[in-house]
């Protein structure tokens, strides 16, 4: 399948994604609680300005203001109606921004967790997940997303439904889980469990991987599981900017600039092909990323004590994968200042 993704995929071993939605937008005035979709008809100006930091910073790829976008979480704010056209126009906003930049940048349709449980735990349905998804991915490629980018996902019955749902509408996409209870998603799935997943699916990501999670420590270890069960698409990263930690009534991310430069590069070395950024994550650290990613030579695969000398300590002492997957040595790196 020719989409704009492969294609750029063809001409470097590494593309750099894009930073934190919800960061950003809070930072311009979305108040906790708010649906940031909605912004896309209320303050168009202000996505459009989300957007083009991501592109003026260096990004190849950026997400579109559509992750709470399905039915089921636009619900909460009366939105339920309103799919179709909350995802066109986030779509919309994100083709007119790319289609200005100077050089080739990819859309992704970003889609979120549906927010409630499968079953047999919950009582969404695999029908009903797929018909959330798909309706979001209509609208997403209506608004003129290159690729759909499914992220932040715990189960792999969602996962499934959503690759389902991207085939319905015959697009495209990328997913990326969330690895962020001892080494494991929510749900309890390992790196190579969802290593394993993506080979099974018929229609199958362009690329997988990892994002959010606990810090980026953490997230390089969850990069060397998937690289140890020898995937075959390219693996996604985008770690948190350090740490949250509540100040003054807000969450902040104590990740520099700097320490980003090293995730970056670390991200790569570590067999991460499209490198990004989660929660935390300003223009400024991608711009910091880029610089690092196009002026470091590529280095070998880390160890789990360079890791930790270079980003901190991880937060658990598992990486999820019993015996299976890449240890964390005795010795704790020293966390930065």
């Amino acid at each position: 399948m020719t989409n704009a993704l492969t294609e750029l995929l063809k001409t470097r071993d590494w593309l750099l994604a894009d930073g934190a939605t919800g960061t950003t937008l809070f930072n311009m005035g979305l108040q906790s609680g708010d649906a940031p979709e909605f912004w896309n008809f209320e303050h168009r100006d202000r996505i459009t300005a989300l957007y083009q930091g991501a592109v003026d910073a260096g990004s190849d790829i950026f997400l579109t203001n559509s992750f709470g976008g399905n039915a089921s979480r636009l619900k909460l704010h009366g939105g339920q109606d309103r799919v179709h056209e909350i995802n066109k126009a986030a779509a919309e906003i994100a083709r007119e921004v790319a289609d200005k930049a100077p050089r080739k940048v990819v859309v992704a349709g970003s889609v979120g967790p549906t927010g409630d449980i499968m079953v047999p735990m919950g009582s969404l349905t695999h029908e009903n997940a797929v018909e959330m998804f798909h309706e979001q991915a209509e609208g997403l490629k209506a608004g003129g997303a290159d690729i759909l980018w499914v992220e932040t996902i715990s189960a792999g019955e969602e996962f499934r439904a959503a690759a389902e749902a991207f085939a319905l509408a015959d697009m495209p996409w990328c997913g990326t889980m969330s690895f962020d209870t001892a080494g494991r998603t929510m749900m309890g799935l390992t790196s190579a469990d969802l290593v394993k997943l993506v080979g099974k699916l018929q229609h199958a990501p362009l690329a997988f991987g990892a994002n959010c999670g606990v810090g980026a420590s953490d997230l390089l270890r969850t990069i060397l599981g998937f690289k140890a069960a020898g995937p075959d698409q390219p693996v996604i990263a985008k770690g948190n900017a350090g740490i949250p930690k509540y100040v003054d009534g807000h969450i902040h991310y104590d990740g520099t600039p700097e320490l980003m430069a090293e995730y970056a590069c670390l991200a790569r070395d570590s067999g991460a092909t499209i490198i990004g950024g989660c929660c935390g994550t300003t223009p400024e650290h991608l711009r910091s990323m880029r610089e690092a990613l196009e002026t470091r030579p590529k280095g070998t695969p880390p160890t789990l004590d360079n890791i930790t000398e270079a980003l901190g300590g991880f937060s658990s002492a598992s990486d999820g994968t019993g015996d299976d997957g890449p240890k964390r040595s005795p010795r704790r790196g020293r966390r930065r200042a």
